[in-house]
């Protein structure tokens, strides 16, 4: 029995991949991914992700600070309770990242993914986030402080601390764009 000689061609798969990293170059290929639609797109590199995340907290962290100070003069003014101040406090903590992602992040594109050439986008399809977009910045903001929760609670005995978003996923518009040129889907 003769077993048939291999043809010398690469799967479509790997060939794609070879093709990426012509195109795009080695580093940058690593980040190659599929959408859960089949669509391929090249991740946004870890620290752009880190820098969009760190300018949108920033952003939040002057939002706040001036709905603080805004409280304390209607505090000034109307005298109001503790309880009213504390409950005005913890409404802007929420209030200022869904005002912000509402505006500013519908198409992916905060402040912090402008400066870092990043988007944000549905990892199912690569589409806009839309009408979630609130929720969105209110997760991406509030997260490192539910994951600090997290690990402490587990270092006390609780769970363990949640993974990353599954719906959605930071991508390289520019890279994908060469991808796009080249052909390579």
């Amino acid at each position: 029995m003769t077993v048939p000689r291999p043809s010398g061609q690469l799967p479509v798969q790997e060939s794609a991949n070879v093709r990426a990293e012509r195109v795009l170059g080695p580093r940058t290929a690593k980040r190659l991914a599929t959408f859960r639609d089949g669509v391929r797109y090249v991740k946004a590199g870890g620290w752009a992700r880190f820098l969009a995340w760190l300018v949108d907290l920033v952003v939040i962290v002057l939002g706040v600070g001036v709905g603080v100070v805004l409280l304390g003069g209607v505090d000034r003014t109307a005298d109001l309770d503790n309880g009213t101040l504390a409950l005005g406090v913890i409404a802007i903590l929420f209030l200022v990242p869904l005002l912000y992602g509402g505006l500013c992040y519908r198409n992916g594109r905060a402040l912090g993914a402008v400066l870092t050439g990043s988007q944000l986008v549905r990892s199912a399809d690569g589409g806009r986030i839309g009408g979630k977009a609130p929720w969105a910045m209110l997760v991406r903001t509030l997260m490192p402080l539910l994951v600090i929760g997290a690990i402490v609670g587990a270092l006390g005995g609780g769970g363990s601390p949640p993974g990353g978003s599954t719906a959605r996923v930071s991508v390289d518009p520019r890279a994908i764009r060469q991808l796009r040129t080249a052909g390579i889907t």
